[in-house]
């Protein structure tokens, strides 16, 4: 499999000065990445609406979250799901989408992470957005 030229951080939307929260996510090298290209990164739940969350799952109950994480969130930001990836992984696609739509999600992206884990993007429908 060919490897993607684009940067993880630009597959992953996120741009300098980029709002960032992040929650149960033990990927050092990300975070890492992450405060080169903006400073404004928390660990946990933001003051204020942010950009983007990164959520760590492990297992459904993690995926329950969502519906907490959307609050968090600009109305035109977005939550990425990462998780583990390949036959071994606890969480299937149809595990995120279901739980997404659970909360009044939608996915519209997939981006491979790392080399073990992958991660998918949801966001509210445009209808659901709010003012």
């Amino acid at each position: 499999m060919a490897e993607t030229t684009k940067p993880l951080l630009d597959k992953l939307g996120v741009k300098p000065g980029s709002k960032v929260a992040l929650v149960d996510l033990d990927h050092p090298s990300f975070v890492k990445l992450l405060r080169e290209r903006t400073r404004d990164v928390v660990e946990g739940k933001p003051r204020t609406p942010c950009d983007l969350v990164f959520l760590g799952a492990n297992d459904r109950g993690d995926l329950a979250r969502l519906r907490e994480l959307k609050t968090w969130i600009e109305p035109n930001g977005a939550i990425w799901v990462v998780r583990a990836k390949g036959a071994g992984s606890p969480l299937r696609d149809t595990d995120l989408i279901d739980a997404g739509l659970a909360a009044g999600l939608v996915d519209n992206k997939i981006a491979s992470f790392s080399d073990t884990h992958g991660a998918m993007r949801f966001v509210f429908r445009l209808k659901d957005r709010p003012k």
